[in-house]
């Protein structure tokens, strides 16, 4: 043999113990990583089967040592080993659980001293951290058990990891899988001690003097050993499996990627399930691998190392998602520790060079922990409020002419493929960027908002996480509309509320919460008031005793004056904020009840209402009071012209900005265009600001949103059974309707939205279409005039009803327009397009559209909570009132010629084609089905209502300044 390959292969052979110490580090930190939390225990109990049927052919599966307490020792070993897994597994917060490993090797220190031990005598007693160091260690009068070490491996292990604030349950869950994981480690330890002592007189048997390998053990010892790793692999795999059937779904179909897993690329179910049982197969390999090499660092380690090394697996893969210098620092003053922990438990060092190193770590770990505490009093608390506003899916150039749309380069393709490529990346960014820990998501919630978040925070995110949540960060609608109520007393807006719900007149449901229960509803219908309250029956025992009241109509209710609103948003953020900012360590907790709230029998009586009524009667001048006085709908001018440079691009105006579309500051035209600025048919305001919870509103209104009940009760449901394939839905744009949106009086039809998309979109006049001069390869755009005739079998809008009308009105809008029959909501779903718009307020069908498997276009003002979780060009096709691009988009998605011939032959359906507009068309409508199964569903309502009402409860507790809940 060659020289360097003998000396290489000698210095593998002496060094051999460190692949142990790598193979394990590595595959702890895969395994910490990348180890999905709904599928942990199944992963953990297959990964223990491969290790212990292995060892019942080497060892047997009825091979006894004639100690059988040994053997009980080896099986509660595994038993509490797996029920720490099962903590972690409960607690369904991975990051929230860590940090209390930091205790483990404290816990494997100081548990051996118990005295209950002794009632147990094969168990071990006291805990010895190498054979034959406790002699030495006593002549040279070290400490067997150097706490001060141990103390600073553990708060430096709290604050690498990154003490999270985490939920009181989930807090217990940690400590007791901490202490579970302490004593399995020494039990498993205990066996694999007792085994070699009684068979090997009392060497570890695997290494030599110098650490390497000396010989292979008999056949004998090595049964001895195996039988422990044997009874500890059984009670891993059997404890493990029963949890799992019994805490985790199995079937394949239910293999779902965690909350942090956030890209949906594709096809989500081709591309999810495959990937995740990749996943796992990979993590049962990683874990076989873990569970092998816990068993050689125990063997040849002991307990207290092997815990150590555990510990530094967790910090390291806490690195890995999230590093920080203080991390770092922290770790590595814990890695040097646990070194020196190690060191002065064995004979190694002297006396002063181990006295030496122990004074240097103390007085370095006391100057770190002293940095960190004054750092955190002084800097801790300097957060700036920061409101995010909506980002643009698409960049911008200034128009030609002012207030114009923004112009488009038409070389680069179709205006609806760049809008979507935009807005795809965008989402997918969001996506990628959600927290994934409860410690990340307080960070971005102080980071968006400046004050710390609410108590009962952690409630909250328990809630949203155990119900699979997709968006855990996007609340901005809510926070935004929350903020100017900042600026009042809180007992300002208590007694605001108790007036509003004390009036009988004022349209409104009173829900009266008291010590967590609902103790009275009154007012409104009775499946809305059922609807409400059970949206909070899952969290209800979480929030304070409050007063609520929500709206009974479909409209809005509040509007205050620009600059009265101003002053409050002002107001907002330099003192009640501010105060909240400046607090290092808020309460978590609400105050008791107010002495202005009652017990919750009744609603104390108000004589006088300050909500004025307007129904059916023109409500422009009213709804535009709160926009600025330099906006276009605040101009006083008879001509005025909408700021489309905000919102539109291209010479059809496709909409690149659905949130300042939606702002109707923007747009004075909607005073002549849509019905609810025309006449609504119920319009009861208020124009203090007072806490209205409506399900929907108009950009100018300060209601308070909530999820609408009347999704949440399955008002309007989707039934899949009837709907059928993209392949056999016809392809033309498709809606059924009343002429809700508006009352019509005096000819007023004329000026409302409904009537005049489904007008537009049936006129016998030309429209403006984008034809392709170019090629596939080199597309350019031009706009050009063809007849709406060309394209007639590409659009059936129609109303079904004709209401909210005068008798004249009516008989006009019936001679005008071409009424159908009525049809069957679930009828909708054999057309591949389907239109959405505004009636009287938010449309009801949006959502089972979404849900559907056609593609969803939203011609829309109102806005609901959900604008933070659903995106436009994404989930679904943004519409103008305006209307230049309505038929446009019918025909690039359905793949229609510009001479409007299909060249289908009989019995052919349209949009099936391989036009980039008709895939696209495809791959939102299916990507609109998969999000809304995600976001859409009862529970995303119910955890988006709790946040909003722990929000509410704060703003109206006395001491809002110096409560919340304690963040990074």
């Amino acid at each position: 043999m060659h020289p360097a390959v003998s000396t290489a292969a000698e210095y593998v052979l002496q060094h051999q113990h460190l692949l142990y110490l790598i193979a394990f580090l590595i595959s702890a930190i895969v395994a910490n990583v990348y180890t999905p939390i709904q599928h942990s225990l199944l992963i953990t109990s297959i990964s223990w089967l491969l290790i212990w049927i292995p060892t019942i052919f080497r060892a047997g599966i009825g091979y006894r040592d004639g100690a059988t307490s040994k053997n009980i020792g080896a099986w509660a070993a595994g038993a509490f080993l797996a029920l720490a897994q099962i903590c972690d597994r409960a607690a369904y917060d991975r990051e929230g659980t860590w940090w209390t490993k930091a205790l483990i090797p404290l816990l494997v220190s100081l548990i051996p001293d118990n005295g209950l031990w002794a009632i147990y005598n094969a168990l071990p007693s006291t805990l010895s951290y190498d054979d034959g160091a406790s002699d030495s260690n006593s002549e040279k009068g070290l400490p067997r058990k150097p706490i001060g070490l141990l103390t600073i491996m553990t708060v430096s292990a709290n604050i690498a990891i990154g003490i999270p604030y985490t939920a009181s349950s989930t807090l217990v869950l940690g400590l007791c899988s901490a202490l579970l994981t302490a004593t399995g480690l020494i039990l498993f330890d205990g066996a694999i001690r007792s085994r070699k002592d009684e068979s090997h007189g009392g060497r570890r048997g695997f290494m030599s003097a110098n650490g390497t390998f000396s010989r292979r053990l008999s056949t004998g010892q090595e049964n001895h050993h195996l039988t422990a790793l044997r009874d500890v692999a059984g009670a891993m795999t059997i404890v493990c499996g029963i949890a799992t059937y019994f805490m985790e779904s199995t079937r394949p179909d239910a293999l779902t990627w965690g909350p942090e897993f956030r890209e949906f690329p594709g096809n989500w179910k081709e591309i999810q399930y495959p990937r995740m049982v990749r996943l796992c197969i990979f993590m049962i390999v990683a874990g076989v691998v873990k569970n092998i090499t816990i068993f050689v660092m125990l063997f040849k380690q002991g307990a207290a190392m092997t815990s150590s090394l555990l510990v530094f697996s967790y910090i390291y893969a806490r690195l890995t998602w999230s590093a920080s210098l203080s991390g770092i620092w922290f770790t590595a003053l814990f890695a040097c520790a646990a070194v020196s922990f190690s060191s002065i438990s064995s004979s190694a060092p002297d006396n002063r060079s181990s006295v030496r190193l122990k004074r240097i770590l103390f007085v370095v770990a006391v100057i770190s922990f002293t940095f960190l505490t004054f750092r955190g009093l002084v800097f801790g608390a300097n957060h700036t409020v920061s409101w995010n506003q909506d980002t643009l899916a698409f960049k911008v150039t200034p128009p030609d002419f002012p207030l114009k749309p923004v112009p488009i380069d038409l070389t680069k393709g179709h205006p609806a493929e760049q809008l979507i490529e935009a807005a795809e990346q965008e989402f997918q960014d969001l996506l990628g960027r959600q927290s994934k820990s409860l410690a990340d998501t307080i960070k971005e919630y102080r980071r968006r908002n400046g004050v710390p978040p609410p108590p009962n925070f952690d409630k909250w995110y328990e809630f949203s996480v155990r119900n699979g949540v997709q968006l855990i960060d996007e609340f901005d609608t809510l926070n935004r509309g929350l903020l100017p109520y900042w600026g009042l007393k809180p007992s300002t807006i208590r007694n605001r509320t108790k007036l509003a719900l004390g009036f009988e007149g004022n349209g409104l449901i009173g829900i009266m919460i008291r010590d967590g229960n609902v103790v009275k509803v009154e007012g409104g219908q009775e499946w809305q008031q059922q609807a409400t309250v059970g949206m909070m029956k899952g969290f209800v025992q979480h929030l304070p005793d409050m007063d609520l009241a929500f709206n009974i109509h479909d409209e809005p209710r509040v509007v205050v004056p620009h600059d009265q609103l101003s002053i409050l948003v002002a107001k907002a953020k330099d003192e009640s904020m501010s105060a909240s900012i400046k607090n290092p360590s808020p309460r978590n907790q609400f105050s008791p009840r107010p002495a202005d709230m009652n017990d919750g029998k009744r609603f104390e009586e108000a004589k006088v209402t300050r909500f004025n009524q307007f129904a059916h009667q023109q409500t422009w001048t009213h709804s535009r009071l709160s926009c600025s006085p330099d906006s276009q709908a605040r101009n006083y001018e008879l001509e005025y012209a909408d700021n489309r440079t905000s919102y539109a691009t291209s010479a059809l105006g496709f909409v690149y900005n659905s949130t300042a579309f939606s702002d109707i500051c923007n747009s004075p035209s909607l005073s002549e265009t849509y019905g609810f600025f025309d006449r609504p048919n119920a319009f009861n305001i208020i124009h203090e600001l007072t806490p209205i919870f409506s399900q929907s509103k108009v950009s100018s209104f300060q209601d308070i949103l909530y999820p609408s009940p009347w999704y949440w009760i399955g008002k309007v449901g989707y039934d899949e059974e009837r709907d059928t394939t993209w392949e056999n839905k016809t392809n033309s744009l498709y809606w059924r309707g009343s002429t809700t949106g508006g009352f019509s009086r005096d000819g007023g039809w004329r000026r409302q939205h409904r009537q005049h998309v489904v007008r537009r979109l049936n006129a016998p006049d030309k429209a403006k279409v984008l034809v392709n001069k170019g090629d596939t390869e080199k597309p350019y755009y031009h706009v050009e005039e063809l007849p709406r005739a060309n394209f007639k079998d590409a659009i059936d809008v129609h109303f079904s009803h004709v209401g909210q009308c005068d008798q004249g009105d009516c008989d006009a809008q019936k001679a005008f327009f071409d009424v159908v029959d009525r049809v069957d909501g679930q009828d909708a779903w054999g057309w591949k397009h389907l239109l959405d718009i505004d009636g009287n307020a938010f449309s009801g069908r949006f959502y089972a559209f979404l849900k559907s498997r056609s593609l969803t276009y939203k011609a829309a003002i109102f806005r609901e909570w959900h604008m933070d979780w659903l995106k436009p060009w994404v989930h679904y096709i943004p519409l103008s009132f305006i209307g230049d691009e309505h038929l446009e988009l019918v025909k690039w998605f359905g793949g229609i010629k510009d001479d409007g011939k299909s060249g289908l032959k009989e019995g052919e359906k349209g949009g099936n084609g391989d036009s980039l507009g008709e895939k696209r068309a495809r791959e939102i409508a299916e990507r609109s089905t998969e999000w809304a199964k995600k976001v859409l569903r009862n529970e995303d309502f119910e955890a988006w209502f709790f946040r909003l009402l722990l929000e509410y409860g704060r703003i109206i507790d006395d001491n809002r300044e110096s409560i919340g809940y304690p963040g990074p």
